[in-house]
């Protein structure tokens, strides 16, 4: 099979399988063996919290037990993220977040980088040909971080407790420091020869002598600090427009970047209204373009729709999501981008035009030349305009769901000298040259091409289901383009399979994007069902890891299930 993929195939499964591995990795010293130190219900039934790291959703559950809600649960969760998860998180980053408040109300928060003032469409074209280097290491890599503006709002919307109440407890992990584990010890070796290249960052992350830190090192980082604590004291304003800024400014005047201090002033967080779609009596809130994961979610589920999933075999089961994903990632690569820039359909969620693509799904052989198809309005209705996830609830109806990236390990390998905050390279999220494929494999166009101030087009999904009028799921993933077909296979076995949350998440997964032509399975897919793929035209690459989910569950928004990814939890173990 590999033997007739093309080259950037290869090196697509080969990113996608790291990128699994990374995901599965994002933890450091708590217990890895018990499940309840990832996804956790407070002790007095205040809500729940689901992250990827135990100390991050301790963090969570303090702010619920101070008597904050699950938006303070969530910010403070993510705040230490950034300190002990700093391969994948941090304030150098974006995010996308969806919201359910107790008065009801559902907001979609764009905390999503934005591309510098002088940034060109061209700007990553050497000799002709697309230098993807430029575009995933240093300084042309850094987009403008939204993540801070994001969380600052979420608090002031929804949230009891102060900025400074959530960042002085993560400021305390950074100073003392945590143990590394053998697999953020791995990840830091993976990308070892680029972290050398930026002397701040090694200063953090290898010894002296240019090593990657054993595991079991205390991992101290006095700057991260020191840099919470000057936000926590003088507000968002010291990132965006005061010192942290003007670091920025002068490491990129040093380094041929070309993100100004202007540029981190200007940066506009942005409301979107949130996609909603309706699936077997659900309404399912996703999130809109920039992200492709809320869009493409909700039309495969109204692919699904048309088909009685708990009767369908397993076998017959798979093939249809693969063959549903497929369709789906084709009208990605078409019309996606961000909508202040580009007019994406808003016809791509219409139930008609799922029920049009549903019926082209031949059960006996794959459609392998699928193309982008033709949703209803096209040309007049169009929407407003290395990761992880953060599920929360409370009993108020506070649910929250907030995705946020670095990109891939360790962003752009860039550290602000003094500051201790690494920045992303979300940059390569755009198409850096219309049909050459990004870090992950994915294929874009002219919609998604650079232009100054516009948003990288994004598959980060959080989404929120709602029934009759009370949320019951929260949900999201960590994993590239995989994050949008783990939330809707983690949706799909919650409520048309009736699974627990950890089924759910725990169940064996597939991921079709279109382009390369295969389709990539979990080696604990069964082997019938392998076979049957294989025997309709499906080729298959297989794969330990698909990802990371976190998810919230409650049938009556009083009591909570809460599960994280079971993968890592079977696979990590403690350093002590």
């Amino acid at each position: 099979m590999t033997a007739r993929l093309t080259t950037w195939a290869l090196s697509l499964l080969l990113v996608l399988t790291t990128l699994a591995a990374n995901a599965a990795a994002q933890s450091s010293e708590t217990d890895y063996s018990r499940a309840s130190n990832y996804a956790r219900t407070s002790a007095s039934g205040l809500g729940a919290v689901a992250t990827i790291h135990p100390l991050a959703t301790q963090a969570g559950l303090n702010a619920l037990e101070q008597g904050g809600t699950a938006i303070d649960a969530a910010v403070a969760a993510a705040f230490t993220l950034g300190v002990v998860d700093n391969h994948n998180s941090g304030i150098g980053n974006g995010n996308f977040a969806v919201i359910h408040y107790a008065d009801s109300t559902v907001e979609a928060i764009d905390g999503r980088e934005m591309a510098p003032q002088a940034a060109r469409r061209d700007m990553y074209i050497r000799d002709g040909k697309a230098n993807s280097a430029l575009s995933k290491t240093g300084a042309l890599a850094i987009g403008v971080p939204g993540a801070l503006a994001a969380y600052d709002y979420m608090l002031k919307q929804g949230g009891k407790l102060s900025l400074k109440d959530l960042l002085l407890p993560a400021a305390d992990i950074a100073e003392q420091g945590f143990p590394l584990s053998a697999v953020s010890h791995q990840r830091i070796t993976s990308s070892q020869e680029t972290i050398k290249l930026f002397p701040p960052t090694a200063a953090i992350l290898l010894d002296q002598t240019g090593e990657p830190w054993p595991a079991g090192h205390r991992l101290v980082q006095k700057d991260l600090a020191n840099t919470y604590r000057q936000i926590a004291e003088q507000g968002i304003d010291y990132f965006y427009r005061g010192d942290f800024a003007k670091a920025v400014d002068q490491w990129m005047r040093n380094h041929d970047g070309i993100l100004t201090a202007d540029d981190m002033a200007n940066y506009t967080m942005r409301i979107r209204e949130p996609v909603k779609s309706d699936y077997r009596g659900y309404s399912i809130y996703g999130f809109p373009p920039p992200s492709s994961g809320g869009v493409h979610v909700a039309q495969i589920l109204n692919m699904l729709e048309n088909f009685d999933i708990a009767v369908l075999s397993e076998a017959d089961r798979y093939y249809l999501l693969a063959e549903s994903m497929r369709a789906a990632f084709a009208d990605r690569a078409q019309f996606l981008g961000d909508p202040d820039f580009v007019k994406v359909p808003k016809g791509l969620i219409a139930q008609s035009y799922a029920d049009q693509l549903a019926k082209k799904i031949d059960f006996k052989q794959a459609n392998i030349d699928i193309s982008h198809g033709n949703p209803p309005n096209a040309e007049i209705d169009f929407f407003g305009k290395h990761t992880t996830h953060i599920s929360a609830a409370d009993q108020w109806g506070n649910w929250v769901a907030i995705t946020t990236t670095l990109n891939t390990p360790f962003g752009s390998k860039v550290v602000i000298p003094g500051t201790g905050v690494l920045m992303n390279n979300q940059m390569d999220d755009f198409s850096i040259q219309p049909g050459v494929p990004n870090a992950y494999g994915l294929v874009g166009s002219e919609a998604n091409s650079v232009q100054p101030g516009k948003r990288p087009l994004s598959s980060m999904s959080p989404t929120i289901v709602v029934k009759d009028g009370q949320p019951v799921i929260s949900i999201g993933a960590a994993g590239g383009p995989t994050i949008i077909t783990q939330v809707l296979q983690g949706i799909m076995n919650m409520l048309d399979l009736g699974m627990t949350v950890e089924q759910a998440l725990t169940t064996p997964r597939v991921h079709n994007q279109w382009r390369p032509q295969v389709t990539m399975t979990e080696k604990s897919l069964p082997g019938p069902v392998q076979n049957s793929l294989k025997k309709r035209g499906h080729k298959l690459y297989l794969r330990s890891f698909s990802g990371v989910t976190q998810a919230i569950k409650s049938s009556d928004g009083k009591t909570f299930e809460a599960a994280a990814e079971p993968r890592i939890i079977q696979q990590n173990k403690m350093v002590e």
